[in-house]
């Protein structure tokens, strides 16, 4: 196992991930923060490593560099790296629901602390970071081969902030 520079030993090297591609977010100097609370919104989560800066900088020795964690077993990486960039929406995290319960907690959660809501069920966290909260039934219904239906689903949903599983289904049963 490799120390990093906080003493502590890494789990896995880069060489020994399962995951080939990682996200990589850009924190101005709270990815730490951001980091504990993703984890705490997703269940299965965990921080795998967190590397400090050194000597050579350029932040000061001991604030956190980055940090490698898991949200549902899948790996990302949050860096401090200062406030040259910010998130926008042309990249985002969707996240896929089973039912309008799931829906509902993580349009909560995610916007705990001062998130805001966006239409067609995007929000933005309190760090800047746009998520799609969606359930897998409107990816179904919006696959749907028969045109009409498939119009009336996204009529529905582009009237929505949160998403509605019932009220998607009411529009693609309308005749």
């Amino acid at each position: 196992m490799a120390t990093t520079q906080s003493g502590t030993q890494r789990s896995q090297t880069p060489e020994s991930q399962t995951q080939k591609i990682t996200t990589f977010l850009w924190f101005d100097s709270n990815a730490e923060e951001a980091v504990n609370f993703y984890t705490s919104v997703f269940k299965n989560s965990k921080i795998r490593d967190v590397v400090r800066y050194g000597e050579s900088g350029p932040r000061p020795k001991g604030d956190v560099m980055i940090i490698d964690f898991e949200l549902n077993g899948q790996q990302f990486t949050a860096l401090n790296g200062g406030p040259e960039f910010k998130f926008n929406e042309a990249i985002s995290l969707l996240v896929h629901c089973q039912t309008q319960e799931e829906v509902d907690y993580y349009w909560a959660k995610l916007q705990e602390g001062g998130g805001q809501e966006i239409d067609c069920g995007w929000l933005k966290d309190k760090y800047g970071l746009a998520w799609q909260i969606t359930p897998d039934r409107l990816l179904e219904l919006i696959r749907d081969p028969d045109e009409h239906k498939k119009d009336r689903v996204m009529r529905a949903m582009m009237q929505m902030k949160k998403l509605d599983i019932k009220k998607l289904e009411e529009a693609a049963a309308q005749k």
